[in-house]
């Protein structure tokens, strides 16, 4: 599995940017994607998950209603699109590879991740 993840930036807050997560090996079509994000000197935290036909998703209570998680399996690529941006949004934020067809929320239910994409909202 290659995860290329790409979409980040700077915005203003309450601004919208959409994340992409790219599996170029096409090896995670029957698996749950997740996003996590780290900020600065904080530890990485789960931010949303899809099932691996996209019939399940999960977030996390701070992003309820401004992300949202969907995936297109003819094109292996899952997608983080986020309206109403804080600063506290900013971190880098990370696609990975579950490891089972079902979303968790846990990382150690990860098995492959992307190599992580800035995210910046200035207030």
């Amino acid at each position: 599995v290659q995860l290329q993840a790409c979409g980040g930036g700077l915005v203003q807050a309450g601004g919208s940017l959409r994340l992409s997560c790219a599996d170029s090996k096409r090896t995670s079509s029957n698996n749950a994607v997740g996003w996590f994000r780290q900020a600065p000197e904080k530890e990485r935290e789960f931010v949303a998950s899809i099932s691996w036909n996209g019939a399940s998703t999960a977030y996390t209570d701070s992003v309820k209603d401004r992300f949202t998680i969907s995936r297109d399996r003819a094109v292996n690529t899952v997608y983080l699109q986020m309206s109403s941006l804080k600063p506290e949004d900013t971190a880098v934020y990370y696609c990975a590879v579950a490891r089972t067809s079902h979303s968790g929320t846990d990382s150690s239910q990860y098995q492959y991740w992307g190599q992580g994409t800035l995210v910046t909202v200035s207030s």
